[in-house]
């Protein structure tokens, strides 16, 4: 059987590239989820998938855009109240004092009583990245891009941000995509007044809103047990779509970011549902 390198006729000085690019899919072919497309286990860390596929799919998009058009990163920042904090957020924690250098604690009864430490609690501002494809001239936002994060699924301040960002893309000439990955909160109050039949119910999904149909949205439902689709991304009015592979980004970020070290024995957070743990199950179990 003849070798990969003989197979795509590389033998050349010349052909170094081509071997650095065979190594990077014999890499991701070896590192590749067990799962046919979207991993569960990989929403427990959303933070750092997220920030790779929005890095991943702007690259991928700009290699696909006309010279006028410029896909860049965005961000979006919010702080969330109290009562989400704990939800969403990781805060940093730092020991602002020691007791015993202030005061000794005591009781009636003489007993020594344990001491303290007392925490400041610092919540920083969340920042969230979105993709929006640009004009060179002008910087005219002609599609914006958007990864679901579960604070934007979820009540809160992030939910109230981006449902406002929402209504300002509908409102304007910019086309709106927005996939949903994840399985945290209730997409259905997200993608509201969208009403989609129960037979077309799916573990997540993706809508495409055009500018120039606003009344009309693209929806696609995405199955835990197929591969993840390619997409079209559209443009300007006249101009073919392009084409967002999702799950080469997916594939990527989980190589990338060495997931397959994955534990598969315990279950993915949040857990599945009804049929989808069979799935899992049997297909963990065949690895």
């Amino acid at each position: 059987m003849p070798s990969r390198s003989t197979a795509f006729g590389i033998g050349g000085r010349h052909d170094g590239d081509l071997r650095d690019r065979l190594a990077v899919l014999d890499i991701l072919l070896f590192m590749k989820s067990p799962f046919p497309g979207m991993d569960p286990y990989l929403e427990a860390h959303w933070r750092d998938v997220h920030a790779r596929l929005i890095s991943y799919c702007a690259d991928a998009l700009q290699g696909q855009l006309s010279d006028d058009l410029i896909a860049r990163i965005e961000e979006r920042v919010y702080v969330e109240s109290e009562d989400t904090i704990t939800r969403l957020i990781s805060p940093d924690v730092r020991v602002v004092e020691h007791p015993s250098s202030r005061r000794t604690h005591g009781s009636a009864g003489g007993a020594a009583v344990a001491e303290p430490l007392l925490f400041e609690m610092k919540v920083e501002p969340t920042t969230e990245r979105y993709i929006e494809i640009l004009e060179a001239n002008g910087n005219r936002v002609v599609t914006a891009i958007e990864f679901l994060s579960p604070s934007n699924k979820l009540p809160g301040e992030g939910f109230n941000s981006y449902r406002q960002k929402r209504r300002e893309f509908h409102a304007s000439d910019t086309n709106l995509v927005e996939i949903d990955l994840i399985r945290s909160g209730n997409w259905r109050d997200v993608f509201g007044p969208l009403l989609v039949p129960a037979k077309f119910n799916s573990t997540y999904r993706a809508l495409v809103r055009r500018a120039t149909s606003r009344d009309v949205g693209e929806y696609f439902p995405i199955h835990l047990r197929e591969p993840l689709p390619n997409l079209p991304i559209p443009l300007r009015p006249g101009e073919t779509d392009v084409v967002i592979k999702l799950q080469e980004l997916i594939d990527k970020a989980y190589a990338n970011g060495r997931y397959d070290r994955t534990d598969y024995t315990k279950p993915p957070v949040p857990p599945l549902q009804g049929d989808e743990i069979v799935f899992a199950g049997e297909l963990l179990q065949s690895r």
